[in-house]
């Protein structure tokens, strides 16, 4: 005897409702018990961000490796080597107080193009240009393959933002997805919103941006033990960029970011931990500056520097009159012991499991390989991971020169 029409309707809806049950289930054991092992929530179509499902143990991540690096010149243009490093130059006592940080704004300022979307191109570049790095045996012989043998490619501050989400209130993002030989590419879409504050940037803003770049310029040389050329141009067209290899769980990572200065004192040790990030923040006074900064402005701080597994964090507080009033050195390892008795601030571990189960989500969910098929992951603060997929479009972005050159490779 075979089921009714009304039959197969009513089966349909009991299957919908435990399958909901058990995800509430799921959910209200997690919610009650969160150092249990991380359930992971999420359905087909969206991934919840809320800080209590992510709540667990700190998820597997294996130490950070440094594969390769390159550099941009002054004007953007690659090079497969290093002749962008600096290196870090500790400054003597009391010396700080004499860095003007707006020094040189009005006539010695070179901006990168900002409206230029350069994509994942210069790590794709990369990639082609250092194909030996991915070389896997084949019978006796040795050669390029056309898989990566990574999961995904994508740069440190697109993985950054993806950290720092269960906590994000104000900035959401976009992340174009294309799966390709085996490797999911990640590169990061400029949202409506970001672009009109990018269009409308106030003249102070653009100040504070620049006392971050002439910070840096303080506190490096050319040259391992050299002197600061603080009279040059401040050109944020240069660049100096490691190339990471990292796992967390079973995700497989190779990401790029860009890297400030390496430390003369430990040469001898393999990058990253050889490598020094250098901030620029406003000088504190009361309880609430401290907590807001300790809320906000230190965990972006922390994911930056812990996916590489960058050591070293050298903070310039600025005073009102653009001089810089103090420094400060956080070890990165070290920096949620500083937060850690604070209520309601942020948890690495919460960071960390959200990463993870958001690139399980792209896993599960772009399984088509086609290098012009793009799925389209937003995010908004207080709404879920959602996505949309598009075809052939305006969001496409490996280039053409890259998919070609992997196409001629033999598996």
């Amino acid at each position: 005897m075979h089921p009714s029409s009304s039959d197969r309707q009513c089966s349909a809806k009991r299957k919908k409702v435990c399958e909901q049950s058990k995800t509430m289930s799921n959910e209200n054991e997690l919610m009650s018990n969160p150092k249990q092992k991380l359930v992971k929530v999420f359905s087909p179509a969206v991934l919840t961000v809320k800080e209590q499902f992510y709540d667990a143990n700190f998820p597997f991540y294996k130490q950070p490796t440094e594969l390769g690096y390159f550099s941009l010149d002054r004007d953007r243009q690659f090079f497969n080597d290093d002749r962008q490093l600096r290196y870090y130059v500790a400054p003597a006592n009391g010396q700080c107080r004499k860095f003007n940080l707006l020094d040189g704004f009005r006539d010695r300022y070179i901006k990168r193009d900002e409206t230029i979307k350069e994509n994942l191109d210069h790590l794709l570049q990369w990639i082609l240009q250092n194909r030996h790095l991915f070389e896997v045996p084949h019978g006796k012989d040795i050669h390029c393959s056309r898989r990566l043998n990574k999961d995904f490619v994508t740069w440190r501050g697109h993985l950054t933002k993806i950290l720092t989400t269960p906590y994000e209130n104000e900035e959401g993002w976009l992340m174009a997805v294309t799966l390709f030989n085996g490797t999911y590419y990640i590169s990061e879409v400029e949202t409506e919103m970001a672009k009109r504050k990018r269009e409308t940037r106030t003249e102070l803003l653009e100040e504070m941006m620049y006392m971050g770049y002439k910070f840096e310029q303080y506190m490096c040389a050319d040259k391992p033990n050299g002197i600061p050329n603080t009279d040059g141009f401040v050109n944020t067209n240069e660049a100096f960029c490691t190339v990471i290899q990292a796992k967390l769980n079973n995700h497989l990572l190779l990401f790029s970011g860009e890297v400030d200065c390496k430390d003369p004192l430990y040469s001898n040790q393999s990058a990253p931990s050889c490598y020094v990030e250098l901030k620029t923040s406003k000088e504190m006074h009361t309880p609430n500056q401290h907590r807001n900064f300790n809320r906000y402005k230190l965990i972006k701080w922390w994911a930056q520097s812990f996916l590489p597994g960058v050591p070293q964090i050298v903070a310039g507080y600025r005073s009102a009159d653009s001089t810089v009033a103090s420094i400060q050195m956080f070890e990165t390892m070290k920096i949620f012991n500083l937060i850690r008795n604070e209520r309601n601030l942020w948890k690495p571990a919460v960071c960390m499991n959200f990463c993870d189960a958001f690139l399980s989500f792209v896993k599960k969910v772009v399984i088509e390989d086609n290098p012009k098929l793009v799925h389209l992951f937003s995010w908004e603060p207080r709404k879920d991971v959602s996505y949309t997929v598009h075809r052939n479009s305006e969001f496409t972005f490996l280039p053409d020169w890259y998919v070609d050159e992997m196409k001629k490779l033999d598996y």
